[in-house]
């Protein structure tokens, strides 16, 4: 913990001037956001059997749902990923790189803290085999454990189309996300008409609208108060209209029984929830760098975004620990949701949880650091064929958006993969061979340099 702490005093000293450093404190609020959202609003009980049951409590308070126009920031996370993007493949290209070599270089930073998550639930998922656990019930852990995941397989996708994206903006500039909200538009109106497979196409689209915002604002979309305020209370506006006018639910986090979801996949409603929060962002850009100029707040800024990654996966995993435990000690509070007594449990359980989480992060958190930071080429034993190939410059492309795609199908696999559904390993079989094999590949590529780079030995 000391060699950590040091690190992130470090990287906090030497933050350029013309850092924007806004940017930092809003990937941190909005992954927080959501970690305290899923502590918040889920209820845990008993069945009639007395197994252990979880579910979200948003059925069950309907006062609630207006709020998660405030609290589902994820569309904040996905417009700071298009600034972040940008200026990171900027920097790539001014290093002389391309735009693979800035593929595989995300890739270090998304792929590994992920790995070690599907790891230790698939060595967990053996380890429970070996004590006779029920191979149905392990599953719907690794199956909790691995919620976090849907999401990363949304982010995967828009890293991958990032250059290609990127493109079309200094093309096209803001003409490129009107296109894509009508695509949702077209998906919405297919799910209401009854052929949600139509719809699916949002997950996509609906990320890369509100990810396109984000190269605008790197490359000075104002934050004057008229621009930042129209988005604001447009946003605000086409929201009371959809929602209250039109058929789109309140609640911007899914909620069973629902003719429609906001969420899953992104809704025009969302991305009305979207240029809200993009306008709010810009409203208080300026007042936030001010802030932000504290030694100690950006620290603690820094530190959180060195293991947000690490924060984000294994929240669910805390949570999953803590009720394990306090149910095996005959503790676990179970009142009805709602209830008085389920609203004072909130802040001790989210104090539990965070303690729980504490000594995750504490554990895996480096190895999302190392990624971060690793800015030469660490050489790994390999075949001198594979090295070879890996340098090739074709090769490495076609390899990195294998790779890439291999992850993303592997991910959505598990999550699509029936909670109680057995399996070995408590992921499908399939999805964890092609999981692993296409991280080891981005992990050659990153530890292969291109064909020019490479020395003698490599050609």
């Amino acid at each position: 913990m000391g060699a950590a702490s040091w690190e992130v005093r470090r990287l906090a000293e030497r933050t350029p001037p013309s850092r924007e450093r806004f940017v930092d404190l809003l990937r941190a609020v909005s992954i927080v956001a959501v970690v305290l959202g899923h502590w918040l609003a889920t209820v845990v009980g008993y069945d009639e059997h007395g197994e252990l049951t979880g579910r979200s409590a948003l059925p069950d308070l309907p006062w609630a749902q207006p709020l998660t126009w405030v609290v589902q920031v994820m569309p904040v996370f996905f417009f700071v990923g298009g600034y972040a993007n940008a200026v990171s493949l900027a920097a790539e290209r001014r290093r002389g790189g391309n735009a693979t070599e800035w593929l595989i270089r995300r890739s270090g930073r998304l792929v590994p803290p992920t790995t070690a998550l599907v790891l230790v639930m698939g060595g967990g998922a053996l380890a429970a085999g070996l004590f006779d656990a029920d191979p149905a019930r392990v599953r719907t852990v690794v199956w909790l454990a691995s919620i976090p995941l849907w999401f990363l397989v949304a982010y995967l996708m828009v890293v991958v189309l990032t250059p290609p994206m990127h493109a079309l903006h200094r093309r096209y500039g803001l003409a490129v996300p009107p296109v894509l909200v009508g695509l949702v538009a077209a998906g919405d109106v297919a799910r209401l008409l009854g052929h949600d497979f139509w719809g699916n196409g949002n997950f996509l689209f609906g990320w890369l609208a509100v990810h396109q915002m984000g190269f605008a604002w790197r490359d000075g979309l104002p934050a004057r108060p008229r621009v930042a305020g129209s988005l604001l209370l447009g946003g605000v506006g086409a929201l009371l209209l959809l929602t209250l006018a039109g058929p789109y639910p309140i609640s911007m986090i899914n909620v069973p029984g629902e003719r429609l979801h906001n969420m899953s996949p992104p809704s025009l409603a969302l991305l009305a929830v979207a240029t809200a929060q993009i306008g709010a962002a810009l409203l208080l850009r300026d007042r936030g760098e001010r802030w932000l100029r504290h030694t100690r707040r950006w620290t603690a800024v820094v530190a959180v975004n060195s293991v947000i990654m690490t924060i984000f996966l294994w929240h669910v995993s805390a949570a999953i620990l803590l009720v394990a435990a306090l149910h095996v000690a005959g503790v676990l509070p179970t009142p009805e949701a709602g209830s008085a007594a389920w609203l004072a449990w909130r802040i001790p359980l989210l104090v539990l949880f965070a303690v729980v989480l504490a000594p995750l992060v504490a554990i895996f958190g480096p190895i999302e650091m190392r990624g971060a930071r690793r800015s030469r080429r660490i050489s790994l034993p390999a075949p001198a064929g594979l090295a070879r190939m890996a340098s090739r410059r074709v090769l490495r492309l076609w390899l990195a958006l294998a790779g890439f795609a291999g992850v993303a199908f592997a991910l959505l696999a598990n999550s699509l993969w029936p909670s109680t559904a057995p399996t070995v390993s408590g992921m499908p079989a399939v999805a964890l061979i092609t999981y692993l094999a296409c991280a080891a590949v981005l992990r050659l590529l990153r530890s292969t340099p291109p064909a020019t780079e490479a020395g003698p030995g490599h050609r």
